[in-house]
């Protein structure tokens, strides 16, 4: 790139220098970039993301295939993918409409729902099926410990206030190794991995070289 804007200051044209006007090819591959956190080694943090720097590091998933490259990256920065089981839903009030519809293609997905009592309300409301309604931290944690929940969807009302229940489960599914999605855009991109890459379907495993060249 610094040797092209060289010779265009120097006065060369870009088609004298081999390019042709209109839109970049597209690309045979899709790479996904997602962040490392080490929250488990940050006691006391809440892991609600903010403009904060709070990440340790990043990882790339690359793929012909959008869904499986961020599948690759998901499974690269540490996240767990559940093919079922029990998912705990904790939506604060300005995105339980847009959780509702997730929370249901989940159900339909073969997953059990786990609800704090107002998410559970707007959830039955919706006449989305929810297995059992939890009323906080001394209810989950149990919950917790055996390895009932697979999945954690929990996202914050304000953040970084340890009193508040939403810190204090976010903070214990930490602690218990459940993976915990605090934006609904993640969970959503989750969901659509689900959706489109099969159990059985490792995506296919090849060099960088091989996807460059």
């Amino acid at each position: 790139m610094v040797k092209l804007a060289t010779e265009i200051m120097l006065g060369k044209k870009l088609a004298a220098l081999g390019y042709a006007p209109g839109l970049h090819p597209a690309p045979r591959y899709t790479a996904v970039k997602a962040p490392v956190f080490s929250f488990n080694k940050m006691t006391q943090v809440d892991i609600t993301l903010g403009p904060e720097m709070k990440s340790t590091g990043e990882v790339m998933g690359i793929d012909g295939d959008y869904h499986c490259a961020v599948y690759k990256a998901l499974i690269a920065s540490g996240i767990s993918i559940p093919r079922g089981g029990k998912i705990l839903a904790s939506i604060t009030d300005r995105d339980k409409p847009e959780a509702v519809e997730l929370l249901r293609q989940f159900v339909r997905g073969g997953f059990e729902l786990i609800a704090t009592q107002e998410t559970a309300r707007a959830l039955q409301r919706a006449e989305v099926p929810v297995s059992a309604v939890v009323k906080g931290l001394d209810d989950i944690t149990p919950l917790f410990k055996t390895a009932q929940i697979k999945l954690a969807i929990i996202t914050p009302t304000k953040g970084k206030i340890d009193t508040r229940e939403g810190f204090q489960i976010r903070r214990a599914s930490v602690e218990y190794g459940v993976p915990c999605l605090t934006s609904l855009d993640t969970a959503g991109a989750l969901l659509q991995v689900l959706q489109r890459v099969p159990e059985s379907n490792l995506c296919g495993c090849r060099s960088l070289d091989e996807y460059i060249r």
